[in-house]
């Protein structure tokens, strides 16, 4: 009989990279004493020949590309038309979702708003590993949801989790949380990187072959990742992040990955004594200006997935009484503004060397485009030449190193939005102008940035 030779790996708990050998220190995150050794040897062959059995259809056959059908994937609600705005359209049967967020951001109370509303058109069930079933009964009772329909269990183990969920031939399954889950075979504690990854493909594997829509509660970090191995996120087919913002009455919810629909869509919920609820408005949210005009401070409007979103940049320019003057950024990224404030100073005559910069985006959001890099510079100038920005005016474009302003996607729509809001005027890329006149807002297109400095 041949022996079965014991494969083994050496993993990082912090950031889930491996590596061949044992070391002191991670090589990907610099963590120290965090690399842990773990056997694979048993975990390959156990999942293979004991768990995956009893899946129907396990089986693969070839089939012709020209044979497939490409109908369009069908899709239930939410109940939650943010929610089903950030999962592209809402639920596709059979597959793998990964909610992660801060301990108290709410992702059990909104899986369990969910939950309660689809299981009146469906069988669904909530795994909870974390909490027992009386505190999850009282979230439910205190929120007023319908509880006459949705099952409960308290249970860490996969296998029996899912013999559950083939006698009770679920439509959604909620596993809260996967770090407790544990598989046997595998030799590690719950919460390991093997029993972390090995459980999620079991789960995964189970919701292809069901067609049961199964929903994974994950933690994140100190360094706002998601803890566990950086396979979990390669395993499901979304994944999404339910942040805090400044305010801790907004939650705002977004897809880092989605198979099925846009990515860094952004959905934004308030907290409330009822639970989470979606918010129709959102730029009524990130725009909520003094009523007399400030420098340094002007409204930029964002494109967030499929939906433009109006925030308010704010700037802060003072006399450096250091010898290396700082950049501060809350939202937006520091290095850019550093190559901003450059261009400021070649194209734009103003210059920054002996000045600190603070910039702020009002509301806690984060600026992941460049087409906020206009309204930077104009409340930078603003605010170091103390001129006063009229409330009824917005601003948007990318700015280039020759001092152009280049184009962004979406400008009609982003002026429309900003129009919808009672801005009067607009400060935008001449590539971006539209054809045709928009009677309640002026649109001024700027080709290179010291045209936008003239009209400031």
């Amino acid at each position: 009989m041949a022996k079965n030779k014991s494969r083994k790996a050496y993993v990082c708990t912090e950031c889930g990279s491996d590596s061949g050998k044992w070391q002191g220190q991670c090589p990907d995150c610099k963590a120290w004493n965090t690399i842990k050794e773990i056997n694979l040897g048993s975990v390959s062959s156990a999942l293979t020949s004991d768990h995956y059995a009893g899946f129907a259809g396990a089986s693969s056959s070839l089939q012709k590309l020209c044979d497939i059908s490409v109908e369009n994937t069908p899709r239930f609600t939410s109940g939650s038309k943010e929610m089903d705005r950030v999962l592209g359209g809402g639920f596709v049967p059979g597959s793998a979702v990964l909610i992660g967020g801060h301990p108290g951001a709410g992702k059990s109370t909104i899986l369990l708003q969910i939950l309660c509303n689809v299981s009146q058109s469906m069988h669904a069930l909530y795994v909870s590993g974390e909490e027992s079933l009386q505190q999850i009964a009282a979230r439910a009772h205190r929120l007023n949801l319908p509880v006459n329909k949705l099952s409960l269990l308290a249970e860490t183990s996969v296998e029996k989790i899912v013999e559950v969920a083939k006698t009770e031939k679920l439509g959604i399954l909620v596993i809260d949380s996967v770090q407790v889950m544990c598989i046997s075979g595998v030799e590690s504690a719950p919460g390991g990187i093997a029993q972390v990854r090995e459980s999620a493909a079991f789960l995964t594997r189970y919701a292809k072959q069901s067609g049961t829509v199964i929903i994974l509660v994950g933690h994140v970090t100190k360094d706002h990742t998601l803890a566990g191995p950086m396979t979990l996120a390669h395993i499901v087919d979304t994944q999404l992040m339910l942040d805090n913002t400044d305010d801790s009455r907004f939650r705002m919810m977004r897809a880092t990955k989605n198979r099925f629909g846009q990515v860094n869509e952004l959905g934004i919920f308030a907290m409330t004594e009822t639970g989470l609820k979606e918010i129709k408005n959102p730029s009524a949210i990130f725009v909520n200006r003094s009523k007399e005009d400030a420098p340094g401070s002007i409204i930029n409007v964002l494109w967030e997935g499929t939906r433009p979103l109006l925030v308010e940049i704010q700037a802060l320019v003072v006399d450096s009484q250091l010898g290396n003057p700082r950049r501060v950024t809350v939202g937006t990224d520091q290095n850019r503004l550093a190559m901003l404030l450059a261009i400021l100073a070649r194209h734009g005559k103003t210059f920054t060397v002996n000045q600190d910069v603070f910039i702020n985006v009002v509301g806690g959001v984060r600026i992941t485009e460049t087409s906020a890099d206009l309204a930077c510079l104009l409340a930078v100038v603003s605010s170091m030449r103390n001129i006063l920005i009229p409330k009824n005016m917005i601003a948007f474009g990318e700015v280039g190193l020759a001092g152009e302003i280049r184009p962004v996607s979406s400008g009609l729509e982003r002026i429309t939005e900003a129009a919808k809001h009672g801005f009067t005027k607009a400060i935008i890329p001449y590539a971006n102008k539209p054809k045709n006149t928009i009677s309640s807002i002026e649109v001024i297109g700027v080709k290179t940035l010291s045209e936008a400095l003239d009209v400031l």
